[in-house]
This record gives C-alpha cells, structure tokens and sequence, in this order.
C-alpha cells in the first residue's frame, strides 16, 4: 500500500512552483547574454566544418572534375546528376554537372567520395531564392571565387 504523502495547501496551488519559474524566466530575460542577431549587419561564425554552398575547383579555368561518376553515385539525395564527355587529350569532363539544391542534404558524401578533390561545400550559408533552383556547371564554377 502507498503511504499518502501529506500536502499543505500552497504545494497544492503550486504556487511555490509558479514563483520559482518566474523567478527563473525574469533572471534569464534581464540578466543572461542574448542571443538574437540583427541580421544584415551582424553575420553568425561557424564552424571550418560547416558545409553550405556547392563549388567546383578549377586549375587554368578547367575544372578538376573527370566525370568518374563517384559523386552521384555515393549521394544518398540523388541530387548530383552528370553527363560525360571527352576532350581532344583523351581526358573525360563533364558536359552536364546539375545539382539539385532542394533535394541536397548537404552531407559532404559527394565531397569524401571525389579522387579529383573537384566538388567542394564552402561556408556560403545565405542561399534562399524566390523558386526552385538546379545549381549548373556554369554557377558552380563561379561560386569558387566567392568560397569564403
């Protein structure tokens, strides 16, 4: 049998309770460091590790990418989509390199995968746009000079 445990009548307003927690949001409104930015002029610092925007490396203004497939294969999105082709040196490129934002979970699994070390994610945080957006091997290409 379970003893009642006997109760006065302010344990049962809780009234106790009541004052603590208000105690509790008071010091934490008035006396605790805040947290909130002013946006435009105040930017949030992450981590080196943190990956954002999609880039691809280039040497002499030729991407490092040999479309050897690892990255679409290895992404658990299915975002990456490539289609090869080959230049006059015998050297395989890719002639389509599409990458579906909205599906991407920013894993860096494309990253690990790559031999070349051609598709990067840079810090670039800020990427909302007004409609749905497919990254192409052109933007891609911009993007390095803006990695940041």
């Amino acid at each position: 049998m379970l003893a009642q445990r006997k109760t006065g009548f302010l344990n049962r307003l809780y009234l106790i309770e009541i004052i603590q927690g208000l105690l509790i949001t008071i010091r934490n409104f008035f006396f605790h460091k805040k947290v909130t930015l002013k946006f435009p002029e105040e930017r949030r610092e992450y981590s080196s590790r943190f990956r954002g925007q999609h880039y691809i490396k280039a040497v002499n203004e030729i991407e490092n990418c040999t479309a050897c497939m690892l990255c679409p294969t290895v992404c658990p999105a299915e975002c990456i989509h490539i289609e090869a082709g080959e230049r006059e040196d015998k050297e395989k490129y890719p002639v389509k390199f599409e990458i579906d934002v909205l599906r991407c979970c920013f894993c860096g699994m494309c990253e690990e995968a790559c031999p070349k070390d051609a598709i990067k994610l840079s810090n670039i945080y800020e990427m909302s746009q007004e409609h749905r957006s497919v990254y192409s091997k052109d933007f891609l290409m911009e993007q390095r000079g803006n990695k940041s």
